[in-house]
């Protein structure tokens, strides 16, 4: 369904000759722990070389882009799942002191499995020399959203460009962001808005969010809803648990980078005043899975010196999907108290293991989770303290505790997506 405004779509008969997806982000992040943005991108890699359509990848590296025909594409796959180790680095790697040390290494194994390498100058030949005509590229993770990279495929390839944007936060909720990080999501939405041929929504909200800011500046291209498919990860049973912490004492996980926007002082000051209230022994445990953000001074000193932290709060980093996995699996629920979510996957992947959730009462949440978790609006911290309380303690609330939650799959995201590619 169109809105007012919005470009008609390109009516397709026939798949695309070739697929060009952006691995840019991928790349740059080598050796990290896969972000969500990541994992999506990851799914298209493997997505793409499922099918017998011919795959391509372009990636944005320190010294120009490389170009991966499909057994590029396979070699890297193995590299970003670990079958197969980075290389070393190169001398071209070596030159660029400032990158990290996994990235080097990943750009030079990029050297050695590449179909082309090229200066941006000669993207529009390159592409012109190596894909066939109408080929469509996709860019799901950001990194290399470029008017130069669209509009060469559009011109060059008289092909079509599909790139996923994953919430509007930035634009709404400003405050929460890195300094810069407002304007340059606004000058990628207005690239987006004039070289996209499709735009990849991850939920209805995400899309009239969209529609709602491109509206203002003119016509919006062809939206597609695709909700992101939910991996369920094996538990990794070899997790440390952190120093302090009591495996028969009830805990709770709250899981995401510790910035503002994921409201970890909310948490913090609900512990706070149950350390207060309570007996020791009728506390329960709460363990922070995500590295340090940006913006949160205030909770990173809390989490460095309040006297809570090592007794009953829990940081942790660094933390793989199993291990997370693990951890969940232990839990007596899991929180969410964010502010803004553009989807919220870690969530939808608690309850998929059949983990209670209990989250802020946000919209988004209730179109990805329908009525399994408990909702409570973080404007009322009683609440929260009570239901977490009674989740300590076994008591079942709602469907929170009970089984069925059908998480959206990457087949039926695929399934949409690859009928318009």
């Amino acid at each position: 369904m169109r809105g007012a405004g919005i470009k008609p779509g390109i009516t397709v008969t026939e798949k695309s000759p070739a697929r060009l997806l952006d691995l840019s982000r991928l790349v740059s992040r080598a050796g990290r722990v896969p972000t969500g943005i990541d994992r999506v991108e990851l799914a298209y890699l493997r997505a793409f070389l499922a099918e017998t359509v011919p795959v391509f990848a372009l990636v944005r590296t320190a010294w120009g882009y490389v170009l991966l025909d499909r057994q590029g594409c396979n070699a890297l796959l193995d590299r970003l799942d670990g079958r197969v180790d980075w290389g070393k680095a190169d001398l071209l790697s070596a030159l660029r002191r400032k990158l990290p040390q996994t990235r080097q290494r990943a750009e030079a194994d990029l050297r050695l499995i590449s179909h082309a390498r090229f200066l941006p100058f000669r993207l529009p030949r390159m592409l012109i020399r190596n894909l066939p005509q109408g080929t469509i590229y996709v860019n799901v993770g950001h990194a290399n959203i470029s008017g130069h990279v669209m509009k060469s495929v559009s011109h060059a390839l008289n092909g079509r460009v599909a790139v996923m944007i994953h919430d509007t936060i930035p634009l709404d909720f400003p405050h929460f962001q890195r300094a810069g990080s407002v304007e340059r999501f606004r000058a990628l939405l207005g690239l987006v808005q004039r070289h996209a041929s499709l735009i990849l929504c991850n939920s209805s909200q995400t899309r009239n969010d969209v529609i709602r800011h491109m509206s203002a500046s003119g016509q919006v291209p062809e939206t597609l809803v695709a909700a992101l498919g939910v991996d369920v990860p094996i538990p990794d049973q070899h997790v440390v648990w952190p120093v302090g912490f009591v495996r028969n004492r009830p805990c709770f996980v709250t899981i995401g980078t510790i910035e503002p926007r994921k409201n970890h002082m909310f948490l913090l000051d609900i512990w706070a005043a149950m350390v207060a209230a309570l007996p020791v022994e009728q506390v329960p445990q709460l363990l922070i899975c995500g590295g340090r953000g940006w913006n949160n001074a205030d909770v990173f000193d809390r989490l460095d010196n309040d006297a809570m932290m090592g007794r009953h709060v829990f940081e942790i980093s660094g933390l793989s999907d199993g291990q997370i996995s693990a951890l969940l699996q232990h839990a007596k629920g899991a929180l969410f108290p964010s502010h803004a979510e553009g989807f919220g996957l870690p969530p939808a992947e608690a309850l998929a293991q059949g983990v209670p959730v209990l989250c802020n009462d946000l919209e988004i949440y209730h179109e990805i989770l329908g009525d399994y978790p408990v909702y409570a609006s973080t404007q009322d911290s009683y609440l929260w303290r009570k239901e977490i309380l009674m989740m300590a303690s076994g008591q079942k609330i709602g469907q929170s505790a009970g089984k069925g939650y059908e998480a959206p799959s990457w087949r039926a995201h695929f399934n949409a997506v690859l009928s318009w590619s």
